[in-house]
């Protein structure tokens, strides 16, 4: 359903949102809460500090299955021709962060992948889900039944529980999600509803994200709202958390005009899939990662109080650019304007002296490292 004074589908917890004072808007064709009563500060410090509450049901779900009488592991070889990461040897139960790139070594989204045992799962940027539908579907003959069988999720709704006491307000409810480890995924009850609950998440905090049937997505909400630990929180601490935590985004950092080698993210890419290549771009970004690239994305620190924002034009000294702002705000944990950006490889070194193009002039800024704040993922010892 469309919502007339945003424009946006409405999710599941639509009513809920406005129940609880959200600020409605646009967000990728979806009507989403910008933030709630006590403001983004306070939703970015309450998930830093305990828990907050994300809609994101507006990512795109979609499910590869073997096409019928092929192995399980048929749709994992399948995807490696379409993604840099290595699927193939993903255990079940296990996920991998992974990129589409495009032939020019570009990067068209980036995603997670879930083996769930006789299929796999993959969730996209909401701003990209249907032109990835589209590479994918081209990819399987012109249509989603068959090498594979593609199934896009739109009865599924997802919560995102993100911060230091998420395990303890998820497993209050489904005690064995507090065993999971970082990027693991398993089928647990919550609240008698049969929901996939996997750690991980977009804040640089431990958390979960709650896939759940539709239907069933504003009684799970209240479920976990009813914890003193946790508050509901919009797009804008969504933001602010993960540039905090140095994480990319597709449209900000991540373009089908830049390459994971220059994103850093060549972490993703392992050694067999480098030397097999075989994926959208291989030759541009393995030797990207093998000679180093031009440019790369780096951290950026203001030197005064005044943040610095998206498209800002960096210089040097002499006052020649050398790189632009991809996304740039100011930072309630560290309390200080954070950005990032891509400059010229010869200008990435920590502490390498800037100049940024501001309202009022030239604002000096240094380079500085990713993240701002310190990754806290929750591993077994």
């Amino acid at each position: 359903m469309i919502d007339p004074d945003t424009g946006g589908l409405r999710t599941p917890l639509f009513d809920l949102h406005t129940e609880l004072g959200g600020r409605m808007v646009n967000f990728g064709g979806h009507a989403l809460p910008m933030r709630y009563g006590d403001g983004t500060v306070a939703e970015h410090r309450s998930t830093r500090t305990a828990a907050g509450l994300f809609d994101v049901s507006h990512m795109g779900i979609v499910e590869l299955h073997p096409a019928d009488g092929g192995e399980p592991g048929a749709a994992a070889n399948w995807l490696e021709q379409c993604v840099p990461g290595s699927i193939v040897n993903l255990a079940p139960g296990r996920m991998r962060y992974t990129l589409f790139t495009t032939a020019a070594g570009g990067v068209l989204d980036d995603l997670i992948v879930s083996n769930l045992g006789s299929h796999l799962r993959i969730v996209v940027n909401a701003v990209r889900t249907e032109a990835d539908l589209d590479m994918l579907r081209r990819a399987n003959g012109g249509s989603d039944d068959g090498l594979v069988r593609i199934r896009l999720r739109t009865d599924l709704a997802l919560l995102a529980v993100q911060g230091p006491a998420a395990a303890q307000v998820v497993a209050r409810w489904a005690p064995a999600a507090a065993d999971l480890a970082f990027m693991s995924t398993a089928t647990m009850s919550i609240g008698g509803v049969e929901c996939e609950v996997a750690r991980c998440g977009y804040t640089g905090e431990d958390g979960f994200e709650v896939a759940v049937p539709a239907g069933q997505a504003p009684q799970i909400a209240r479920l976990l709202l009813s914890s003193d630990e946790i508050v509901p929180a919009g797009l804008g601490a969504r933001d602010t958390l993960r540039l905090e935590a140095g994480l990319p985004l597709v449209g900000h950092e991540l373009t089908e005009a830049t390459t994971p080698a220059e994103a850093g993210l060549g972490w993703s890419i392992p050694k067999r899939r480098r030397a097999e290549g075989g994926f959208p771009g291989a030759a541009v970004i393995v030797a990207q990662l093998t000679a180093g690239p031009p440019r790369q994305r780096v951290g950026v620190s203001a030197d005064g109080r005044r943040p610095i924002r998206d498209g800002a034009v960096l210089a040097d000294a002499g006052g020649n650019q050398v790189g632009m702002v991809t996304s740039g705000g100011f930072g309630p944990t560290v309390d200080a304007p954070v950005a990032m950006a891509y400059v010229g490889a010869e200008h990435s070194a920590d502490g390498t002296e800037l100049f940024a193009e501001g309202r009022k002039g030239l604002e000096p800024c240094h380079v500085a490292p990713l993240p701002f704040t310190e990754h806290r993922y929750w591993r077994p010892t």
